[in-house]
């Protein structure tokens, strides 16, 4: 099969590559070959290559940043996946696309389901959830997996910061009041691929908006808490941690305190089991 795949260098994309290399013909365009803040270029260029599927692992996920460049996280983030939709259906091919709990406010007490109503705090999630939108308009094939918390062994995120930080300081204050699901790039990567040998195999559950995150809650102070743990288990001495509110570490970006999302349509829909976030920053920490 061939996959165009875009967002070479993020998180997500490199497990996809780690996971699907072998597996198909894999087209892999970073931003360098193709910038999705220039919409124009983008029909074109998913035409002239002509794949059987799409996934858009690029994204504008600089969530402060995003607060003061607003029109370059729509383009990326919303304009972008609505006419990489548009190339899909003309091709008649379908568009896998990553999303976001930070389309959600997180005032609501339960884990967030698909049928809930979206309610963004921040630039950032306003113009993930209008990328959704346009790709919903699209009427083409899709699955919209919105996730949350994701690190991975590459890039900048909360993991990778933690390591070092902890290692650095012989105290750390961590959030203690936002609640959520760390999610590995590399589960993420793994469930996609699962996903695609499903439709390939006449499998295929509903096209639509699903939920994907590592099963299992816990803040980020409890993120950094295990994170120390494996650090400690390697005979590494590590900061003392300390909980803290969100209130103490005002950003320019307004944070959900509630990221959970309820992945149960997911896993009975298109038979796909989750790990638990514990298990997968295992996994995580093993892979080299």
């Amino acid at each position: 099969m061939r996959i165009l795949l875009l967002g070479k260098h993020g998180q997500v994309s490199q497990e996809l590559q780690r996971c699907l290399s072998g597996t198909c013909e894999l087209t892999v365009l970073g931003s360098d070959q193709l910038d999705l803040a220039k919409p124009e270029q983008i029909r074109q260029h998913v035409l002239s290559l002509r794949p059987e599927l799409i996934i858009n692992a690029a994204a504008h996920t600089a969530v402060d940043q995003a607060e003061s460049e607003p029109e370059l996280a729509f383009a990326i983030n919303a304009t972008a996946p609505g006419i990489l939709a548009e190339a899909a259906a003309e091709l008649n091919i379908p568009l896998i696309h990553y999303s976001t709990d930070y389309v959600f406010d997180g005032t609501q007490t339960e884990p967030y389901r698909e049928s809930d109503a979206p309610h963004p705090l921040s630039v950032y999630g306003r113009s993930k959830l209008a990328g959704e939108q346009a790709i919903q308009a699209a009427g083409g094939m899709h699955l919209i997996l919105r996730t949350s918390w994701v690190y991975s062994q590459h890039g900048r995120n909360f993991l990778l910061t933690m390591q070092r930080l902890l290692q650095e300081r012989e105290a750390l204050n961590v959030v203690a009041d936002q609640i959520g699901a760390p999610t590995w790039a590399g589960s993420i990567a793994q469930t996609t691929a699962q996903l695609i040998e499903h439709w390939c195999s006449g499998q295929a559950g509903p096209w639509g908006v699903y939920h994907l995150t590592a099963q299992g809650e816990t803040s980020w102070f409890g993120f950094a808490s295990a994170i120390a743990a494996h650090l400690q288990g390697q005979g590494k001495p590590v900061a003392t941690l300390q909980p803290t509110p969100s209130s103490a570490y005002p950003t320019p970006a307004q944070r959900p305190l509630n990221s959970r999302l309820n992945c149960s349509q997911l896993q009975q829909a298109w038979h796909i089991q989750l790990p638990t976030w514990q298990s997968a920053l295992s996994e995580c920490l093993t892979v080299r």
